[in-house]
């Protein structure tokens, strides 16, 4: 969730460490900080923030105080202690001849901080990283200054998640990197060596990169990168290229990430079918399922977070309804330790955009270690769950920068769509007929998808007007409950208004007695089968005072009588209407935001990529 920056080379540290934290500011932070060896001295300068990035660069005068071509950078969201520029990173040994930052979380750190304190070490801050920091020290000197060793028995002694940047005073234009269960990468170019968290931050210097892989270490200097593992032996690796370009991480002339990631959805929708649709075949050879081992998959379990868990949701009735598989959707947070009773021949769906979600990461291990297939829905390549995991299914929304997801979520909607269709063919539940016409229809989601952003002033108008709003229902049966949670979702995370999703035929049994006078209830009806009874379920909270909003398809205009504001979107096949219909629940809560004068895409307490527990 934090963001690593580290340069050695021939160029100044601080400018880089600077830029390349603020391309990793939609990882959400609350403090910041640098340490850079002097080039006019032997000595580690430390700087640190409570806040934004701009008040580090500010107090530096970017960067520019803090002369050297060596350092490391970090942005802090608080896990163990306050924001505060104590607990900021990063953080440093008593005679700071040790500095650290780190993203993850230390289990042990209590235990490891009171026998530390024994042997005589002070602390000033309350994080588990400067008990790390001074049992890295402690190691140090025991082992007389072979850093290799040191940081190798911290990896043995600590339990948790960590990505460690650390440099030390004794080893000028050196900086280490170390992984578990947290990303971490590498880079290189004709100047120096690069570490980062996350690809954006050194794009711009080195589109060559070397991914960590768990309990292994890197010593870099300006002229190159070497890998060690857990026992200190030399690990050969390959670089891999990163193919999109630096400018799909900038916001192309739009105000927010987040706009211009809803209009991308009809490319990365038609980049992502159109990698596994071929002459009008689903060919999913890429993620190595074979159709005997789809024909003898006899249920699925799909694991996932957040808007990933809401595909989830979705894929549920798409899966089930044509493929008659039975379908079970997790929260990766419960899946491992609900111990669930997994089949011997099912299948273990694992969604995520990053490739790093630290409980879907252990939810695939999981699976993995009861004997069960694992398939991946990712959208970064070399990212942890799909080097893990047994197939793999990419997405190409490419870099997704606004911390609420769109066009990620509308990628991964995709990817099951197609899995659906094609194993349908395979197990025998639709014909040839079906299966066609399912992937004619599958191929005009994108321009689809880009009429209903053509009203996206209708929507402006009618969020500006209920920006002030308290509470928000969203309401849906089938189908349209999975996009009333993602729908409610998007609502909460980036405008703060409280807002529930609710399966309409609930509303009944409890929630209804929350119904008053004005307040918004969105109601989606794009599931012809269940039109009549939703629309029935509107009446009732109509009569209770709530004011209705109204989410269907072209052509179902009877709905004017009872919503008070309705929005239309293009018919298609029911099974994929939640890619066409989420489009103005996510322009909604964009404008709710905007209008509330809210931070669109580092929305206050969220991180993009959530890799600690």
């Amino acid at each position: 969730m934090c963001g690593i920056v580290g340069f050695t080379g021939s160029g100044q540290a601080a400018p880089v460490l600077l830029d390349g934290l603020a391309k990793l500011e939609y990882r959400g932070y609350d403090s910041a900080g640098i340490a850079v060896k002097r080039d006019d001295s032997d000595r580690i300068e430390i700087v640190k923030v409570k806040g934004r990035l701009n008040q580090l660069a500010k107090k530096t005068d970017s960067g520019r105080t803090v002369p050297g071509c060596c350092g490391i950078g970090h942005t802090r969201w608080a896990t163990h202690g306050e924001p505060s520029m104590l607990n900021a990173h990063p953080h440093c040994s008593d005679d700071q001849s040790v500095i650290v930052v780190h993203n993850g979380i230390i289990e042990n750190y209590l235990e490891l901080k009171e026998k530390l304190s024994k042997r005589g070490y002070d602390f000033y801050s309350q994080t588990d990283t400067e008990v790390l920091t001074k049992l890295l020290d402690y190691y140090y000197k025991k082992y007389q200054g072979n850093t290799l060793e040191a940081i190798t028995k911290v990896m043995l002694r600590v339990r948790g998640s960590y990505a460690l940047g650390i440099m030390l005073k004794s080893e000028p234009g050196v900086i280490y990197a170390v992984r578990k269960d947290s990303p971490l990468i590498v880079g290189r170019n004709e100047q120096g060596s690069f570490i980062a968290s996350d690809v954006p931050a050194i794009l711009k210097y080195s589109r060559s990169v070397y991914y960590i892989e768990n309990l292994e270490v890197a010593r870099l200097t300006e002229e190159d990168a070497v890998f060690y593992n857990i026992d200190r032996e030399e690990v050969l690796k390959e670089p891999v290229e990163i193919k999109w370009d630096a400018e799909a991480a900038e916001k192309g002339g739009f105000e927010h990430f987040m706009m211009k990631e809803i209009h991308e959805q009809p490319k990365a929708v038609r980049d992502t079918i159109g990698s596994y649709v071929k002459d009008g075949r689903i060919d999913l050879s890429s993620a190595g399922l074979s159709d005997e081992e789809i024909r003898g998959i006899s249920r699925m379990y799909i694991v996932a977070c957040g808007s990933a868990y809401h595909v989830g949701i979705a894929a549920k009735y798409v899966i089930e309804d044509l493929v008659k598989l039975p379908v079970e959707v997790d929260l990766a947070s419960e899946f491992r330790y609900r111990d669930p009773i997994l089949e011997k021949d099912s299948l273990v769906v694992i969604i995520s955009q990053s490739g790093e979600t630290a409980d879907s990461l252990a939810a695939l291990r999981e699976a993995k270690s009861r004997g069960i297939r694992t398939l991946a829905v990712v959208n970064v390549v070399g990212s942890s769950i799909p080097r893990e995991a047994d197939h793999v299914f990419y997405t190409l929304a490419g870099p997704e920068i606004a911390v609420a997801t769109t066009k990620a979520y509308s990628t991964q909607l995709a990817a099951s769509y197609l899995m659906a269709i094609h194993f349908a063919l395979v197990r025998g539940t639709i014909e040839e007929p079906r299966y066609e016409k399912l992937v004619e229809e599958l191929l005009t989601l994108p321009d689809k998808i880009s009429k209903v952003l053509e009203d996206k002033e209708r929507l402006q108008w009618f969020s500006s007007k209920f920006s002030n709003v308290h509470d928000i229902f969203f309401i849906g049966r089938g189908i349209d409950y999975a996009i009333s949670l993602e729908g409610s979702l998007k609502m909460k995370e980036i405008s703060y208004v409280h807002s529930e999703a609710y399966a309409a035929g609930e509303l009944k049994h409890g929630t209804i007695s929350l119904i008053e006078d004005g307040i918004l209830v969105v109601c989606v009806l794009t599931q012809e089968k269940l039109f009549e009874k939703t629309l029935s379920n509107m009446v009732e909270v109509k009569s209770r005072g709530a004011y209705l909003m109204g989410l269907t398809n072209y052509g179902n205009y009877a709905i004017e009588d009872t919503a008070d504001f309705t929005v239309y979107v293009p018919k298609t096949d029911p099974h994929f209407a939640t890619s066409l219909a989420i489009i103005p629940l996510q322009l909604m809560g964009y404008y709710v935001s905007c209008a509330k004068g809210l931070d669109v895409d580092k929305p206050r307490n969220l991180a993009k990529s959530v890799t600690v527990e």
